[in-house]
């Protein structure tokens, strides 16, 4: 069983910088494929970023270039660093984990999951 908690969310201008973490509960999370989701309201739950190891990384088109995802605390932590925010990104972010060597970028692939963090970006 991995317990996942998200932490760092919360009100940010547009432009500004916010950094999430995800921590994996008394374990690490080096055999894990780690993705962040978010949903927005009203909105279904979409693929934010995706990290596999140390050197594996995806991101969503709407995210690329401005949101960073990376592993650190002996990849007990997986982060995502999001710069220059938009309106757009405001929503509930999860991480979610699953034990596998592929990358899936379907929520209902993880069995493992946060309990959300809220982003909201907003002048």
């Amino acid at each position: 069983q991995v317990q996942l908690v998200e932490s760092g969310g919360g009100l940010a201008r547009p432009g500004a910088s916010l950094t999430l973490s995800c921590a994996a509960s008394g374990r690490t999370l080096r055999n894990y494929v780690v993705v962040w989701f978010r949903q927005a309201p009203g909105q279904e739950r979409e693929f934010v970023a995706a990290s596999r190891g140390q050197d594996t990384k995806r991101y969503a088109d709407s995210v690329r270039g401005r949101f960073t995802i990376f592993r650190e605390n002996a990849e007990n932590t997986v982060s995502l660093q999001m710069n220059n925010l938009k309106p757009e990104d405001t929503g509930v972010y999860y991480c979610a984990a699953r034990h596998t060597s592929i990358l899936r970028f379907e929520a209902d692939e993880y069995e493992y999951w946060g309990q959300g963090t809220e982003v909201t970006v907003s002048s």
